[in-house]
Parts: structure tokens; C-alpha cells; sequence
């Protein structure tokens, strides 16, 4: 008997009583994410099949009932590692939502919590974090959603976060300064068209020794960077309900078609699937 092949599905929403938290329910066997940044955590279970991705410099493999757990600002992707794909559960909140747990837990003042494990084989855990998006996903109540999830923040940060509970800057070497200020620039033009040698000029280096710099430093070129800016704005404005022709517009994508093919490959759906309504 010959097996029906998986279908690829992803459901994007917001929880507003979680402080807006992000959530994706997905499956998928031949997407695959283009190398991006999140500006707070992933964390997320495996529910089927395995996910292969590259991070902080080795490849990982996360099969079913794993979790997975991706730091703010750390480039990654993400595909298939089996013949029929993946399907996961998962979770973005703020890095100040893990801060104030972290706070709440050690009793103290607390920075953000930093994981060092990509990927955690923690049966109770895995458990707690898919316990906690079926309720979320079932619209279950304020009480039970915001119960569920400080208990599963607290298990986290107690069992798996740094004790140092600081995440390494991303700029971590004397170049620090001359980076930023390309960052500063793109974040306050990022709608504009901006040129390799608009970034060189304005740091006073050659194209190339600024894009080896630049890349050297995020673990990503200045393209790419952009266009994370890019979609992040996009995000912003298509939870306002703004229609999504008028979001490509207005934050440098040249049309909706566009938008979209880069909006998929890093958010994982498109942006009508995320646009509220």
C-alpha cells in the first residue's frame, strides 16, 4: 500500500493575552528557511519527522519529541532532514518575556537568559511546551494560558539557561563600533534602496574589506540584513491589518510578489496566512 505523501501546512496567529506571543503550527517537506535572524527566542517542539538546521556554526538534526531552542540575534535556517518533512510547534517571545522570568526564578537581577543547547532532549519539557500550544491553539482560558506558560518559562530557565544568564553581544570584536554604525544607518533607511558603497562610504572602507567586516560580525551579508529588516517592519504593520500591497511599498520590497517570496522564506508562511483576518 502506498503511503499519502505529507502536505505542507503552516498556521501563523498571536496570542494577546501572552504579551502578543508570536506561534506557528506547521509541517513542511520541501520548504526550506533562508539563513535569518529572530529578534527574540524560537523555542519549539518536534512533533513528527526531523528538522535539519545550521547554527552557531555546526549543523543540527532534531527529530521527534526534541526541543529546540534558538537565542535572539543568532543566524539559522531550517529544512527537512527526512523524506517527509517535519512538523513542529513553536513558539517566539521577546527576550524581555525569558528576562522577567529569569528575574522572577533567581529572585535577583538578572540579564537575558543565553542556551547553549540547540537542541534538548527533555521529555517533561517537550511535554510542558506542546501542552501549552494546544491550549494556546484552542483559544483556552486567560487563567490556564498565562499558568502553562510561566511554568513553562520557569522549567526552561531552570533547567536549560547559562547561569550567566547574558547573551553574547553580537559585535563582540573592536570593530564593534564601525559595524554599528552601518546598523544604525539601515535601520533608519530601510525602506530606501542603499548601495554596497553607500555602506562603505559612510564606515570609510573599501566595499570589500566592509562587506568581509560585516559579515565577519552578523554571520550574514549587509542584503540579507536589510531585507530581515525589512520583513520585521512588514510584520509589524500586516498585524495592523494593512493590506499587504501597501506593506511591500512601504518598507523597500519593489511588489507584493516580492514580499511575499521572502516574507515565506523566513517567516515560514506568507503574508496574507499572517495577516490577521
Amino acid at each position: 500500500m502506498i503511503s499519502k505523501p505529507v502536505e505542507e501546512q503552516a498556521n501563523f496567529w498571536h496570542d494577546a493575552v501572552l504579551g502578543d506571543l508570536e506561534l506557528l503550527y506547521a509541517t513542511y517537506v520541501t520548504h526550506a528557511f533562508a539563513p535569518h535572524i529572530h529578534e527574540g527566542y524560537a523555542i519549539g517542539v518536534i512533533e513528527r519527522g526531523a528538522e535539519q538546521f545550521a547554527y552557531r556554526g555546526a549543523q543540527h538534526v532534531a527529530g521527534a519529541g526534541s526541543v529546540v531552542i534558538i537565542n535572539p540575534a543568532e543566524v539559522h535556517t531550517g529544512q527537512a532532514a527526512v523524506d517527509n518533512g517535519w512538523t513542529y510547534r513553536m513558539l517566539y517571545p521577546a527576550a524581555e518575556q525569558l528576562r522577567r522570568a529569569a528575574v522572577q526564578l533567581t529572585d535577583a537581577q538578572a540579564d537575558y537568559p543565553f542556551f547553549t543547547q540547540a537542541v534538548v532532549e527533555d521529555v517533561t519539557l517537550a511535554q510542558q511546551l506542546r501542552n501549552l500550544h494546544i491550549h494556546l491553539e484552542a483559544g483556552s482560558e486567560p487563567l490556564a494560558r498565562e499558568t502553562l506558560w510561566l511554568t513553562l518559562l520557569s522549567e526552561l530557565n531552570a533547567r536549560h539557561a547559562d547561569r550567566r544568564y547574558s547573551l553574547p553581544s553580537p559585535y563582540p570584536t573592536t570593530d564593534r563600533a564601525t559595524v554599528q554604525q552601518a546598523l544604525d544607518y539601515l535601520h533608519a533607511h530601510y525602506a530606501n534602496a542603499i548601495g554596497l558603497d553607500d555602506l562603505a562610504a559612510l564606515t570609510h572602507l573599501s566595499p570589500y574589506h566592509f562587506l568581509r567586516l560585516f559579515k565577519a560580525e552578523l554571520g550574514i551579508p549587509p542584503h540579507t540584513y536589510l531585507t530581515q529588516l525589512r520583513i520585521q517592519q512588514a510584520k509589524v504593520l500586516l498585524s495592523r491589518g494593512q493590506a499587504i500591497a501597501e506593506v511591500a511599498q512601504g518598507v523597500g520590497f519593489t511588489d507584493q510578489s516580492h514580499l511575499t517570496r521572502h516574507f515565506k522564506r523566513v517567516v515560514g508562511v506568507t503574508p496574507g496566512q499572517y495577516r490577521p483576518g
